[in-house]
């Protein structure tokens, strides 16, 4: 697809390609290395705006109402004494301190890349993962006392004072994470009678047991025989068998879910029990089944259709059964990628395995070697007084590091003939995605481009990474790459317009993007018993819109159709009170931090309604002490929304925002004196808090690179703005 014209989506009318077995080419490790998922908050080139005015896409947008800026519970607002003499006036100015504050903040990041290219952070998320590690192995007979051991050491030291587990820092505990740490403590032989593990289980039981936990925990539990398979929604293999336009097929499911989905079919189908070595009766609480749902309600109707699917299940119809079986793992297998993982993440790589384990794979197969040994390259260890550690990592994010790091490393001034952008230059060129995936069902007839977030994902680029690999690109070609390397600059162009033609074909219907698929709307989808936890579908949000926005706008493409036609989505999405929904960061703060530059590079003006909508309401949560932050529990209680403790990512998004669309406003230098305040020695910045989005709320992310290289982008701007110059 080209920006030339604006055509409709196609859709396909027949049984999709990658639906057959084998239509995905091997895949290669471009990254020169055994591998081992993203948002996007970055704006044009400081100073750089389109000249003219836009014209009003939106009515007037109304001032903030007062519950929109009323402070969240338990968020101190108390400046302490040691950062109140940091933030005070001083003899050097705020832009003196920036331009050594950006200095520092370069340096240290220039200092993590690898001799490759690449930057990546860890990402963190909650001990599920390491949980989930020592069942899988337990399950397939691989688990060592030594593994479990290491990893007992790090869910340990996890737990709350009060007995659980919480999935993200300041979080309260979650009862489907304390369950499946509680057993991941007993295969490391912790006793069930020791303080910590007796505290656990209590939460567990007083807060419903095993009955009341997720779908997924249900599962694990009824693999050892904890939970009778009865009691689990179906998952018929048959659903491989629906072509892509009937309700239901997996390709309604976003890509995430959907490789899940496909194994959990091989999984259900065989309904093993393999031994924990223990009873969990201790975390089981008696009580009556819940009642049905009302027949006219989804809930309603889908819990009887399990009921039907049940039946079903105890007595398939063997030819349809087979053929399922057969083309599930045929798709399974097809879509392993060359770190031996799917998808990247944790989810789908687990229940893989085991499905192709239960369908006949020996543990020395190469699919299950190479499985098996792609997820120790997601594997941390570290040495503590107490013995080594071992956590696992859910998903790694060399792509959108590496893209982000780049990006703000411009931003602070450096030239893209610099030899540490150039080879981060050489690295995501050579990782650019050539291979049709599974997004070719919904766009059967666009050619390949773009970047995934992983070192090896070639199933899923998603529409988030390549507009801000574009970004990246777009910084060195404009800083000197084409003289320092006119072959590479030549190679970088060329992968920007094949992005450019993909990314802009995976456009929804609606004129806004998902990041992994074009009109993966089926909501049909979240209603199903099996889907009681995260996001299962991948609309359209605003964050990933505004990033294409911003890339196309970068390219100089601000009036074309396509861009204002995204604009429109933008402003008609904005929230009442002036803020953007942030769906992979958290939360208004990200998604308003997405969308005010992406708008403003596109031409929209600054006194726009909407723009001084969303400069107003990010000065009103603007913390005393001059940093913004928001709570993860902004996407349930609305008492959160843009509250929490100020984070250096959530400052720098606030900061990016207001850069681009009121510079002078008094809230910018307040923002950036707190950044330069709350700096390390070295450099970087402490950020324990989890301000990116995996599921709104269900599943959360601590980036780790984020409390650096958004500040740093951040703070780059705003020296530049101010004619200073990094030391």
């Amino acid at each position: 697809m080209s920006l030339t014209s604006d055509p409709s989506p196609a859709t396909p009318t027949t049984q999709p390609t990658s639906a057959r077995p084998g239509f995905l080419p091997d895949r290669r490790s471009r990254s020169g290395r055994s591998a081992v998922a993203g948002p996007l908050l970055v704006t044009t080139r400081p100073g750089l705006r389109p000249g003219g005015a836009a014209p009003d896409f939106a009515p007037p947008v109304a001032e903030p109402a007062a519950s929109d800026v009323k402070d969240a519970r338990g968020v101190s607002d108390v400046i302490t004494p040691a950062l109140a003499a940091m933030l005070a006036p001083s003899a050097t100015g705020v832009a003196e301190q920036a331009a050594v504050a950006t200095a520092r903040a370069r340096d240290y990041l220039l200092s993590l890349q690898s001799d490759e290219g690449w930057w990546k952070g860890e990402l963190e998320t909650n001990v599920t993962m390491d949980a989930e590690d020592l069942m899988l192995r337990q399950f397939l007979g691989i688990l060592t006392p030594q593994l479990a051991a290491e990893t007992g050491r790090w869910i340990r030291s996890r737990q709350l004072p009060g007995g659980g587990w919480a999935t993200f820092h300041g979080g309260p505990a979650d009862l489907s994470t304390t369950l499946e740490a509680y057993v991941g403590l007993r295969l490391a032989g912790d006793a069930p009678d020791a303080p910590h593990m007796l505290a656990a289980a209590s939460f567990v039981r007083a807060h419903g047991g095993l009955a009341a936990t997720r779908v997924f925990t249900r599962i694990w539990m009824a693999l050892f025989g904890e939970w009778p398979w009865d009691e689990v929604p179906v998952l018929p293999p048959e659903m491989m068998l629906l072509p892509s336009w009937v309700p239901l097929n997996v390709y309604d499911f976003g890509c995430w879910a959907r490789q899940t989905v496909v194994a959990l079919t091989i999984v259900g189908h065989f309904r093993p029990v393999r031994s924990l070595g223990f009873t969990i009766d201790e975390l089981k609480v008696a009580g009556p089944r819940p009642a049905r749902a009302p027949l006219i309600s989804w809930e309603g109707a889908f819990q009887r259709m399990d009921a039907v699917l049940r039946r079903y299940q105890r007595r398939p119809v063997k030819v349809l059964r087979d053929l399922a079986l057969r083309r599930a793992t045929e798709w399974v297998v097809a879509r392993q990628e060359a770190d031996g993982g799917w998808g990247g993440i944790q989810p789908p790589w687990v229940y893989s395995i085991m499905a192709l384990h239960l369908m006949g794979y020996p543990m020395n197969h190469p699919v299950l070697v190479a499985a098996i040994e792609g997820l120790e390259t997601f594997t941390t260890r570290e040495q503590t007084p107490e013995g080594v550690v071992r956590r696992l990592e859910a998903c790694q994010s060399p792509v959108w590091d590496t893209a982000l790091a780049v990006v703000a490393l411009a931003d602070a001034g450096l030239a893209g003939s610099h030899p540490a952008m150039h080879k981060a230059g050489e690295w995501l060129v050579r990782e650019e995605v050539t291979v049709p995936g599974d997004w070719r069902v919904r766009r059967p007839n666009l050619e390949p481009g773009g970047w995934a977030f992983e070192f090896a994902n070639d199933v899923y680029p998603d529409v988030d990474d390549t507009a801000e690999v574009v970004l990246a690109l777009q910084r060195l070609l404009h800083t000197g790459l084409d003289d320092a390397d006119p072959s590479l600059a030549g190679q970088a162009r060329g992968a920007v317009e094949r992005a450019v033609n993909w990314s802009v074909g995976m456009r929804s219907s609606n004129g806004a993007w998902g990041a992994f698929d074009a009109d993966n709307v089926q909501r049909l989808a979240t209603k199903i018993p099996f889907c009681d936890f995260g996001e299962v579908i991948d609309p359209p949000s605003a964050d990933v819109t505004a990033h294409m926005v911003e890339m196309l706008a970068d390219l100089g493409r601000a009036d074309h159709p396509v861009t204002q036609r995204a604009v429109r989505w933008l402003l008609d999405n904005q929230e009442p009170g002036g803020s953007w929904f942030g769906r992979w960061g958290v939360n208004h703060i990200y998604g308003t931090g997405a969308a005010v530059p992406a708008l403003i590079t596109a031409g929209v003006a600054a006194d726009h309604p909407a723009i001084r909508a969303a400069v107003r309401w990010l000065v009103a949560h603007q913390r005393p002490d001059g940093g913004w932050g928001e709570d993860l529990r902004s996407y349930r209680d609305e008492a959160w929304v843009g509250r929490g403790e100020p984070t250096p990512s959530q400052t720098a998004w606030a900061l990016l925002a207001l850069l681009a669309a009121d510079p002078t406003n008094e809230a910018v230098d307040r923002g950036v004196r707190w950044l330069c305040a709350t700096q390390r020695p070295d450099g970087g910045w402490d950020e324990p808090y989890y301000t990116g989005t995996g599921f709104p709320w269900d599943f959360s992310i601590n980036y780790h690179l984020y409390r650096l290289v958004f500040p740093l982008a951040a703070l780059g701007r705003y020296v530049t703005l101010t004619g200073r110059s990094a030391a």
